[in-house]
């Protein structure tokens, strides 16, 4: 993994500067009320003059960050160099009132856990090694813990390693969940965002009034040339020429290709709701003969337990969601795909089976999730992300369908079941 894989510098990943004020403004305040609680209501002697001091100069640099910075967003690194301030500061504040043994020592491993969620995994190495080789510090090199002075106390090196290991391990593991997190958060943003571009252009293939409104504003201009030369033509042929007819025609036609336009521009051409009102079957019969002019696997559609027949309104979001299941079928499949339709007076089911190798047994619990691959070698040339698969579960999914996935169909290959209640059903 090189210097740029480490630190994502190609994502140009950005921390918002008002959460890091806001969290730094939190640490502040809660350190003030600290020290002097225990300095004036407690009554424990620590040097008190030295903790304002190191908090002071942390007030100062978040009042820098917070007006002194135009910027909404800091870069990554920017936003490691104040974190990894924060962990000095608060490791110097450690060293005066008791280090590791402090209560308050859990919190110097926060500003790593805040990396490892919206920072490069470099910036979050950076910060864990300092939090940890500042830990080891604060383990052997520290001044008496507050009210200690007065008593001999002597903790095993048992006691104490035990502390710096929990510490450690806390450190490791929230980081390591951070990252996984912010990682599978990013893959889903995205696969989603992916979505959102492919909507967008099957929406745009659909809704073509507005292109039609932009073709009638910029045909107004040459269709008015068009008339003025015909009529300026039939002044000079005059009335007896033979032309005069074909001049006529073109004058009529060139008026009735601008009200046309207008027309359009005004938006009065409605959208035919009989054509955007379909079965499942038509559907799927439009669906499968696109498939079928592009390979010679045999696909068939079984309506036999399709009692009730129902008109559904056409949108991308269903058309595009079965053309990618199907086309899963298509790329998997040995030579035989069968597509069934059921139906009764409650729920819908259109299921899509395979003589393929079936669903990977090591996936089958994440398929719908973007990005996963199977390690199997049966799938090692067809096998893709999931992207496919999520995008089709995501889209049927929000026309209310349920998508189950199972192996062992009739031919013993992969199924998908899809079932709609009839009532939520876009009728």
């Amino acid at each position: 993994m090189d210097f740029a894989t480490i630190f994502r510098l190609e994502e140009n990943l950005n921390l918002d500067k008002n959460t890091l004020v806001f969290l730094r403004w939190i640490a502040i305040f809660g350190q003030l009320f600290s020290i002097n609680l225990v300095y004036f209501f407690l009554d424990l002697n620590f040097p008190v003059l030295l903790c304002h001091i190191v908090i002071a100069v942390g007030l100062f640099t978040n009042i820098y960050l917070q007006f002194g910075l135009k910027a909404n967003l800091l870069k990554d690194l920017y936003s490691c160099s104040f974190l990894l301030y924060d962990i000095i500061q608060l490791s110097i504040l450690l060293f005066l009132t008791g280090g590791i043994f402090n209560p308050f020592a859990i919190l110097l491993i926060v500003p790593t856990i805040v990396s490892s969620t919206f920072l490069s995994m470099g910036s979050t190495i950076i910060l864990g090694s300092s939090t940890i080789f500042l830990l080891f510090i604060l383990t052997f090199f520290k001044m008496p813990l507050p009210g200690m002075e007065e008593y001999v106390l002597s903790f095993p090196n048992y006691y104490v390693t035990g502390i710096l290991i929990s510490l450690v391990i806390g450190l490791i593991f929230l980081s390591y969940f951070g990252i996984r997190f912010a990682g599978e958060t990013k893959k889903r943003s995205d696969a989603l965002n992916k979505l959102q571009q492919i909507l967008a252009k099957e929406y745009e293939l659909e809704s073509l009034g507005g292109q039609a409104a932009a073709a009638a504003h910029s045909l107004g201009t040459p269709l008015a040339t068009i008339t003025v030369v015909a009529k300026e033509l039939r002044k000079e042929v005059g009335e007896g020429s033979k032309l005069i007819k074909d001049i006529d025609l073109l004058i009529s036609q060139t008026k009735r290709c601008s009200e046309i336009l207008k027309k359009i521009s005004q938006k009065k051409i409605i959208s035919d709701e009989f054509l955007s009102s379909i079965n499942f079957e038509d559907l799927l019969e439009e669906i499968i003969k696109t498939f079928q002019e592009s390979t010679e696997k045999d696909i068939k559609l079984n309506t036999d337990k399709d009692i009730n027949k129902i008109d559904i309104k056409r949108n991308p979001e269903l058309v595009y969601g079965l053309r990618n299941f199907i086309g899963n079928a298509v790329k998997f499949a040995n030579q035989k795909i069968q597509i069934s339709i059921v139906s009764d007076n409650i729920n819908l089911f259109i299921i899509i089976e395979d003589d393929g190798p079936g669903f990977p047994e090591d996936i089958m619990k994440a398929l719908g999730e973007p990005y996963i691959k199977s390690r199997s070698k049966l799938y090692k040339n067809n096998a893709g992300l999931g992207l496919g698969t999520f995008l089709g579960k995501t889209l049927l999914e929000r026309q209310s369908a349920v998508i189950y996935f199972e192996n062992g169909s009739v031919f013993n290959g992969a199924k998908v079941k899809i079932k709609w209640r009839i009532n939520d059903l876009p009728i």
